[in-house]
């Protein structure tokens, strides 16, 4: 029994430091020590996300492909396959998607297919009304209840010119302002991060199926913007903490990056939950309340970035500056030196402890143990007596003049 509660009171202290490291920031967590471990994962999450995108490839909204979209109320006891199978008896064919959007009274069927003629239109809408008999916004039975939507593929194709422009130019700013306000490698490893959640948000979407609309595009552009935000909150850190690091031998720029990135950690997470809040509540609105397609795509991928970006600005942009530092430069022969060092004061405080001595025809003070010397009687002192008539010195002299 006293073993059980020792065990489970050390547990519960290394518990308890872990959590107060966290809060202060002390080191407590290695990341930087273990990021060959987080490079392998990161690099498992891009290649999923490659995969999906080259085989599933992506669901491409109307706004982009172009076609028609036709929405109606949802009706009691109506299921979106009985809306499918009446779209397909009035036109010939299938849609490409029927889908129920929202909940409650806003909920609503959505149904996208290839660009459809005015008497194609019209067919579906009367086949529609007639099986279902939707209601309007005033409660009664309605043709306008059905709203009908055609985008053309030359818009489409503008439009997806449009947001690979701004999508390009975005990407040319934030590099131009990285490439001046830090040096070479934290812009190598700020950019980086950025890719990195440019296809692993891609992925995502690809891999569950997301439809990609404008707003996934606004909305990649703003998760961006905060993924870059809190890189550049640690690397800020990063410099102060290693700021004359080259002049210093205790520790390693590694080291000191690693508390950099603990003492932001605790933020880092505070940031993400705080962001995430919002967008949840975005989604819960969007899909159960007010059926909003648009807010629904512009919440989903603001959720998948904001956990992406925190991801990559602690786990890998951070790992990648130090790997980057320490493969060549001064930072590599100060992290050399700063090693060597301890291996040499580890050798010297293990010979200390085994009272090892020293080599055959070498007399060193070192090589003699501490209790010999301290147990070898010391030489005499010889005294030396006054001569008859001299005159006394020292304390005694003093004292009588």
């Amino acid at each position: 029994m006293t073993v059980t509660d020792t065990t489970t009171t050390a547990s519960t202290v290394s518990r308890k430091g872990r959590l107060s490291g966290l809060y202060t920031g002390t080191g407590a967590f290695e990341i930087i020590g273990q990021r060959k471990r987080y490079y392998m994962l990161t690099g498992a999450i891009v290649a999923v996300a490659l995969l999906s995108m080259l085989l599933r490839g992506f669901t491409w909204g109307i706004d982009f492909e172009g076609g028609t979209r036709i929405q109606m109320p949802v009706v009691a006891e109506a299921t979106a396959t009985d809306v499918e199978t009446v779209f397909e008896d009035a036109v010939g064919f299938e849609p490409e998607s029927v889908q129920t959007v929202g909940a409650g009274a806003g909920a609503t069927f959505q149904i996208r297919s290839e660009a459809l003629d005015l008497g194609q239109v019209e067919a579906v809408q009367t086949a529609l009304f007639d099986e279902f008999q939707p209601v309007d916004a005033e409660g009664e039975p309605s043709r306008n209840a059905i709203s009908v939507a055609d985008v053309s593929e030359t818009w489409g194709g503008q439009i997806t010119q449009k947001a690979l422009i701004a999508l390009l130019v975005f990407l040319v700013i934030v590099s131009v302002y990285i490439g001046v306000r830090y040096e070479r490698d934290m812009a190598i490893a700020a950019i980086a991060a950025m890719f990195f959640d440019i296809i692993v948000t891609a992925g995502v979407y690809s891999l569950v199926g997301f439809e990609v609309t404008p707003a996934t595009v606004i909305g990649l552009l703003t998760i961006l913007g905060f993924s870059l935000y809190d890189t550049v909150v640690v690397f800020d850190k990063v410099e102060e903490n290693t700021r004359g690091i080259l002049h210093l031998h205790r520790r390693t720029y590694a080291e000191q990056a690693n508390l950099a990135v603990n003492q932001t950690l605790m933020r880092s997470i505070n940031t993400t939950v705080i962001s995430v809040l919002p967008v949840i509540a975005l989604m819960v609105i969007a899909v159960w309340m007010l059926g909003v397609g648009t807010l629904k795509d512009l919440a989903l991928v603001q959720l998948v970035g904001i956990v992406v970006g925190a991801y990559s600005s602690v786990f890998f942009a951070s790992p990648l500056l130090v790997t980057l530092k320490e493969w060549r430069g001064p930072i590599a022969k100060h992290t050399r030196k700063v090693l060597a060092k301890r291996e040499e004061a580890a050798a010297r405080a293990e010979n200390g402890r085994t009272g090892e001595l020293a080599p055959a025809g070498v007399e060193t003070s070192s090589a003699v143990p501490t209790a010999a010397r301290h147990a070898a009687p010391r030489p005499a002192v010889p005294q030396r007596t006054p001569k008859p008539g001299a005159r006394p010195t020292g304390k005694r002299a003093k004292r009588r003049s």
